[in-house]
Order: structure tokens, then sequence, then C-alpha cells
């Protein structure tokens, strides 16, 4: 990040602190933010000539005065509240930004202080990049405040930047996410290609700022982050729909296919729906999708992802998915989406991540690489090569973070400019290598088509006297009785609605 855009992160974050002493979280905190830069870069534009969605009587420069009048107390959280409720009625991208908007400030002078900390920036005189990286700084903040759950919607930067790299998106391409969270994949598969193709042409530059990306976001608080994102980047300005819809992706058969698909579901094993029964108390139930295009109905939300994306992509289509590591191994239906997923599509690559690299812990995840195939007699998957980044590899968010020179090997082994000419790092003769190939007949023979495959030698298994530091031990301790602990509730959850 730029010093112009930490200094900015780090003065509006300031100022959170402040408001956070009202009982503000900082999730609540960032929606604000939302609202107001929004406002405020509007504002700016409208006054440089450019076209604006939003009516007069509700743009930023009445937050400022309206009538003449210096707004302050009551009249300045009526109108701004005004402004929201109005705003969320919009069509397009503002409707999304603003739907089912609320004021969380409820102190009038904190709202006062924060519009003129806002309007002090000249926003839109700031560069695109300078400004998605404030509000990426701010999302990683806010991702940070793993009480509020933030963290399950943040993908690693430095991951994704080498997922976008092997996957090479190009001009033309449409690019879907169907768990979009605040957008990170979309971005940085749009940055990838005005970077790796510049100079774009007119109608490149179209295709891409209006027709390429896709998402879709069942939270409304997370489409929103998601959708600012986009704007900030100068994505769909001028679309009269907005590009990310806020609904259950998995709800229905999608109505659109993609040429590429990449996304990391959301981490938690089980769909479900809550319920108050008649005494006021919340039941969860959980929900089995069951669509005629998946290949089986189950409740597990990962492995009704991964039909989806299936389902989501043209044929020859490419995805890349994180999916933790039930997905690998799971028997019943787990079996079933395995095998028909190796029968009909060409996966090609596994990704084995360390843990310690998300915000939420306890997180054992992998990245799955495979291109849709029209399916016949002989499966079309020949061959699977897996890059263990697990084993004897130790990271942890504050003290050894991952960044994108841990993930070089795998771009070079996974060689993106031709993946059918491949050199396997492991032999016998060298046992710690990496990356190694299985065959369609080696995986489809290993008991329930168990995909969780590893061959390195577990150092801390075997030499006590080299442990690693207490810190990292403590954390992998964490990490895996949160993993167990998720297990656990799972398992009570099912046996409470027996």
């Amino acid at each position: 990040m730029s010093t112009q855009s930490s200094t900015i992160v780090q003065r509006v974050w300031n100022y959170c602190n402040v408001l956070r002493d009202d009982g503000i979280s900082y999730g609540d905190y960032v929606e604000q933010l939302t609202y107001l830069i929004f406002l405020k870069m509007d504002d700016e534009n409208a006054s440089l000539g450019r076209p604006s969605a939003i009516p007069e009587d509700l743009r930023w420069r009445t937050l400022l005065k309206k009538d003449g009048v210096t707004l302050d107390g009551e009249a300045l959280e009526a109108h701004y509240i005004h402004i929201l409720a109005s705003l969320g009625k919009q069509p397009g991208m503002i409707g999304v930004i603003f739907r089912k908007a609320q004021n969380r400030i409820q102190n009038p002078a904190r709202l006062r202080r924060l519009i003129e900390l806002i309007d002090s920036e000249n926003w839109s005189g700031l560069e695109v990049d300078v400004k998605s990286e404030i509000y990426e700084g701010l999302l990683e903040k806010n991702a940070q405040d793993t009480k509020s759950g933030a963290g399950q919607y943040f993908t690693p930067r430095e991951l994704i930047k080498a997922i976008v790299e092997v996957m090479r998106p190009e001009p033309g391409d449409t690019i879907c996410d169907p768990a979009v969270g605040t957008g990170g994949f979309l971005l940085l598969a749009y940055d990838f290609i005005t970077e790796e193709y510049k100079p774009l042409d007119q109608d490149q530059w179209n295709h891409l700022r209006h027709k390429a990306l896709h998402g879709w976001e069942i939270v409304d608080n997370t489409a929103r982050l998601c959708v600012m994102n986009l704007y900030l980047h100068g994505i769909g300005h001028e679309s009269t729909s907005s590009p990310i819809m806020v609904e259950d992706a998995l709800a229905k058969k999608p109505g659109f296919s993609f040429r590429m698909v990449l996304s990391n579901p959301p981490f938690g094993k089980k769909s479900s729906i809550a319920t108050v029964t008649d005494a006021g108390e919340t039941k969860k139930e959980t929900t089995v999708i069951e669509r005629d295009d998946f290949w089986a109905s189950t409740s597990n939300k990962q492995l009704n992802f991964v039909q989806h994306i299936v389902k989501l992509l043209e044929i020859n289509g490419r995805a890349a998915v994180v999916v933790p590591d039930n997905v690998l191994f799971e028997g019943g239906a787990g079996e079933t989406i395995r095998r028909k997923l190796l029968e009909e599509c060409d996966v090609h690559t596994l990704l084995r991540l360390p843990t310690g690299i998300f915000y939420a812990q306890g997180v054992k995840a992998n990245v799955i690489f495979f291109d849709r195939r029209t399916g016949g007699e002989k499966a079309s998957t020949e061959k699977l090569w897996i890059y263990d980044l697990r084993t004897n590899m130790n990271f942890t968010l504050k003290t050894n973070p991952l960044v994108r020179e841990d993930l070089n090997e795998f771009v070079k082994c996974y060689n993106p400019k031709n993946r059918h000419k491949r050199k396997a790092t492991w032999t016998e003769s060298n046992p710690e290598g990496r990356w190694r190939a299985f065959t369609y007949e080696e995986l489809a023979a290993r008991d329930k088509v168990n995909l969780d495959i590893f061959w390195l030698r577990d150092e801390s298994l075997e030499d006590s006297a080299n442990l690693p530091n207490p810190d990292v031990l403590a954390v992998e301790i964490v990490e895996d009785l949160e993993a167990a602990l998720e297990q656990f509730r799972g398992i009570a959850n099912e046996l409470g609605e027996e």
C-alpha cells in the first residue's frame, strides 16, 4: 500500500476508535464510511460536470448545508436517515450500496465530525489505485476484527494474486464469483487484465467495466462493501443494473454461464435455516439443497458450491475454488461428487494451503483447479498435480504472514502459460519435493476417492528437539481445537434436530 493510502487509512481508522467508545463496531464503521465516501465522491464528480444518478436533494453537499443552513443535531441525523432510505430505492449499483441502509451513528456530533473528516479529502482527485487501496485497507482492518465475524469474507490478497496469475484471465472473458464477499477475486482479475494486456482497446475496456465481472452475495452488508469496492475501481458506473446479485447463489440453477469462476465459498459445513419455536427459542434446521442439475443432494455447503460452480461454467470454462479439507475426503455425497467431478471435468491441480493464513482460525483449506468438459465414456481427468504448501510450513497472521514470494514455486510449477508441460519436483531420490502428479486410475482406486493426499515427512512429528517456537505451536493448537469444536457443533446441531 502506498504511503498516501496508508496515511488516509490510518486517519479514518483512528476516528473509528472514538466511535467504538459509542459501541459502534468495525463493521458498522466501515459500513457508514461506505455510504459517506460514496456520496462525497459522487458529489465531486457531479461538480466536475459528470453525470450523477443521485438526486440533487440527496447529495453530499446537503449534509453540509441544506437550504443555506448548516445542519447539526437532530436535523442532521434526520436528513442522513432520509438520504439512506431514499437511495436504497434507486436502481443499479446505488440501490445495492444503500439497500436496507441504516444510520448506526447515534450521536449527531460524531456524525458531524465524520462528515467533516471525509469532506476534508478530495477523493476524486486521488488515483483509482489509491482510492481502492484505501478502501481495501479498511476492509482488511475490518477483517482483523474477528469478533465481528468479518474475517470470513476476507481471502488473503497474496493468495488471490497467485491464483489469478496462474488462471490468467483475458480481455473478453466473463468472470464470476458466486460467493463474492468483498470482491477480491473479481478486482484482482480486473487488475491482471488491465496490466497484462495493456493497452486495451475501447471495446475491451467497455466489456471489462460493464460486462465481464459478475457475482452473488447473500449478505446485504457484504454485497454493499463489494459494490463500493467495484465502484472505486471504476467498474459499472454507467450500468443500469448491478454486477452483484444480492441473493443465495445456491437457491436455483444459474441462468448464465461464464468462461471463468474464481471463488472462496464461505466456511462452515452445513446449510441451515433459523426458525423461532412457539416457546420463542431459536432453532436451526439443516437444509439439504435439492436441484435436479446437481450430482448429489447434501446439506454440505462447500460440496454444493462445487456442484454449482461446475454448472456456472461454459464447456471448457475454467475454475479455481478454495475448499476446506472435508470436500476432499467426506463420504456419501462427497464421494459421489468427487467421482463425478473427476469424470466430467479435468481436475488438473490441487494446492494444499498452509494453516494460519485466514482470519478465521482452525481453517484447513485447499484450492482446486478444474476445467469443465462435455463428459463421455472416458474420464475427463487424466492427471492431478498436487502442490503441498502445508506440511512443515508455519504461518501466522502477525509474526509470519503469507507473502506472494511464498507462492513463487507453486506458480512456477503450475506453468500457467502451458500447464500441459509440467515437471514434478518430487522423485524417489528427492522425497522432499512438494510437487507431484497422480493419475486418474490412482485417484479412482483410493478409498472414497479421497483426494486429501500428502506424502511429505512431517518433521514436527519426528524431531521433538526442533519443535517450532512456542507461539507457533500455540496458534496451531488453537486452530486444531477450533476445527474440532466446529465439527462438534455440527454434530450437536444434527442430534438436536432429530
